[in-house]
Parts: C-alpha cells; structure tokens; sequence
C-alpha cells in the first residue's frame, strides 16, 4: 500500500518511530516519535505525502483519467495542479505524558469502531492494533520498545 510504503520511507531517512497508526478509507491517524531534536515534522509529513500524492495522480490519470477533474485544483496564478491531500497540515500535536500517548493510541484504533466500519478495533486490517496484540500480524510494524510506560505498566 502506497501510505505504508511512505511512512516506511520517512521512518528511514528521518529516524521517526512509528508507535501507532490506522487507514481510513479518506483519511489517515499517524502517531510517531522522531527520534532526533531537530526534527522537521512539515519534512516528515512531505515525505510522507509527496509519493503517495505522485503514485495516486499517476494511478488516476492512466485509469481513471475522468476522476481528474474531482482533484483539480486551481492556484491564484490560475495555473491548474492536481491535488491529492487535502489543503493545510492535518492536526499534530506534541504529546509530552505517557498517558496522552496510550489515550491517543486507544483513540486512533477505535477510529474505525467509531466510524461503524467494524466492531472492535482487532476487525480493522489496516491498524497498528493487531501489530500491538500479536507482533508481526499488522501491515506495518510499531517501535514498541521506544513507546513511553505509564507507572501502571
């Protein structure tokens, strides 16, 4: 899959840890760690983003070409782009307690519960929750041992 291909490549070459994440069928929830102090998260997310955006215009135009118009997207200049991301950033947030942690992570695997496209978050393939239960059964691996413990475990 194009985003896990992207997420693996910013894991690489930004040393992000990737701690818990699910793909939504129109949007994505990514919680990482960068590993380094000077960090860039807009370069993180460009890496992310720049080759699924390539692969996904580059699919549409070769089989879909009439879907082209739905991602067009007209600049000031008038000058017409293609456009797979939504415009602005997404929400980040920096997340400094352990416990914020595990609540984002209960709160991005229960997305798709939430959603009513399944019934527990195990249901869900394309989830960090099965990696979390049974290492080596989810479509990308977590950094588990970089993963902050609350007092309780």
């Amino acid at each position: 899959m194009w985003m896990i291909e992207g997420v693996e490549s910013a894991r690489t070459k930004h040393a992000v840890h990737v701690w818990a994440y699910v793909l939504m069928p129109e949007h994505v929830h990514l919680l990482v760690w960068p590993t380094h102090r000077d960090y860039s998260i807009s370069a993180i997310l460009k890496t992310m983003k720049q080759a699924v955006s390539r692969r996904a215009i580059t699919y549409v135009t070769r089989n879909t070409p009439w879907f082209l118009s739905e991602m067009a997207d007209q600049q000031p200049s008038g000058v017409v782009t293609h456009r797979f991301w939504q415009r602005g950033g997404g929400y980040d947030s920096n997340l400094t307690e352990p416990r914020s942690v595990w609540a984002a992570m209960d709160y991005i695997h229960g997305n798709p519960v939430r959603r009513g496209l399944c019934a527990s978050p195990w249901d869900w393939a394309w989830s960090s929750f099965r990696e979390w239960e049974q290492p080596g059964t989810g479509p990308m691996r977590i950094d588990r041992e970089s993963v902050p413990r609350t007092e309780a475990g």
